[in-house]
């Protein structure tokens, strides 16, 4: 059930595969995040990475979030869903110069400049446009932190960002540069981030000093649940998603001494992962020697995360069934090796037509989603107050060759 709607009344309506959300769930996850720091009154700036839908947006916005954006297109995707330019912050190492030009016209509340190359760009173009432009300095902490390789952002061999040193040498030289206005500092140790001890280390080096961060975790594996998306799950391997409570208040204790600061904050897959799921008819069941497959129509192209990162989704059938269980590989139709949703799952032997709910897939699941082996996107649900609508219309095969010449 999503806030009250049965999943399978979704799949049969608009077809698989298909993503669904629950607003329910999104606005409860800000409205957590808001109440852990409410005595610092921060500024919720919701990664659109993470699932940029302007419906889902719209959600936040109305709830008050600002939002962090890393592309021209995202800049473009914030204002349309009601994020207001002041409320934006720009991060990313390769803005263009076109980037750069739409964020100084719109007025955004701080481009997070991550090189000296980058403020010098920045500060030319702002005095061609006559405007001053609001940045921040990106600092690389050198804290090793994220649940995979690919997803930590904050060590010393990583791109973003510079040294600590640097920093305060370019925070001096925007300091002095009339097209520039210095808002703060800006730092991002990684995603997945379970505990808020990196966090602590991090704000030490930054000494105290603004940190608008990202990147926490949320619990993948299966476990006992409440809120809008319900479910019925064997309990198997848990992992307890990072305290709200427990990360607010080391961050309040770190910035007391500097009451005037102002405390951004960027999550994107802490406030909408939860909200999600990704709907999937069953094909076929096969057996290859002791190896049982459950082929489903949904595939990596629709869900990458498990191909890339071996991420784990907790799986289940979208009505109880009677059938036997057994220990079983959850693969899409994609002619990929890793074209593996779940590996080894205990889940009820289901055969042609059963309907299949991956949960959890509410951040990088649609926005990672892509075409490859000529594969139509899903359609994206949004349910709200006990009934869904249509955000996103399936793609058709004449959008496949759109724009081909």
């Amino acid at each position: 059930m999503v806030d009250g709607v049965p999943a399978e009344t979704i799949a049969r309506a608009v077809g698989t595969p298909a993503y669904v959300y629950s607003a329910a769930a999104v606005r409860q996850r800000y409205r957590a995040l808001a109440d852990a720091f409410s005595s610092l009154s921060p500024l919720i700036c919701y990664a659109l990475k993470a699932n940029p839908n302007r419906a889902v947006c719209a959600v936040l916005a109305k709830e008050g979030a600002g939002a962090e954006v890393v592309s021209g297109g995202e800049l473009r995707r914030a204002l349309a869903a009601g994020f207001r330019a002041e409320q934006i912050v720009f991060s990313g190492v390769g803005k263009t110069p076109d980037e750069l030009s739409l964020a100084v016209r719109a007025g955004v509340l701080a481009l997070n400049v991550e090189s000296e190359a980058e403020l010098s760009a920045l500060a030319r173009l702002a005095r061609r446009l006559g405007r001053r432009a609001a940045v921040s300095i990106r600092v690389n902490p050198g804290v090793e932190a994220g649940g995979h390789r690919h997803l930590a952002t904050g060590h010393g061999g990583a791109k973003f960002g510079v040294a600590p040193a640097q920093a305060l040498m370019l925070c001096r030289r925007a300091r002095r540069e009339p097209a520039l206005e210095l808002r703060g500092l800006h730092c991002h140790i990684g995603s997945q981030i379970l505990s808020p001890r990196p966090y602590a280390k991090a704000l030490g080096v930054v000494l105290g000093l603004v940190e608008r961060r990202g990147g926490m975790g949320v619990r993948y594996e299966d476990e006992p649940d409440t809120g809008p998306i319900r479910r019925r799950l064997r309990p198997g391997a848990r992992k307890a998603a990072l305290d709200c409570a427990a990360l607010a208040r080391t961050v309040v204790a770190a910035l007391r001494p500097w009451p005037r600061l102002r405390l951004v904050l960027e999550p994107g897959r802490y406030l909408t992962a939860e909200a999600g799921l990704l709907l999937t008819t069953v094909l076929y069941r096969k057996r290859v020697g002791p190896s049982r497959f459950i082929v489903v129509d949904a595939a990596m192209n629709d869900l990458a995360r498990p191909a890339l990162y071996d991420a784990y989704h907790p799986v289940a059938p979208a009505r109880l069934s009677d059938a036997a269980e057994a220990v079983v590989d959850v693969v899409g139709p994609v002619c990929e090796t890793g074209d593996v949703l779940a590996r080894a799952r205990r889940l009820p032997w289901l055969g042609a037509g059963e309907i299949l709910a991956v949960l959890k897939t509410g951040a990088y699941g649609f926005s990672m989603s892509s075409q490859y082996n000529s594969r139509l996107r899903a359609p994206e649900v949004l349910v709200e107050g006990g009934r869904w609508r249509l955000i996103r219309k399936r793609e058709t095969y004449e959008d496949l060759v759109r724009h081909e010449r």
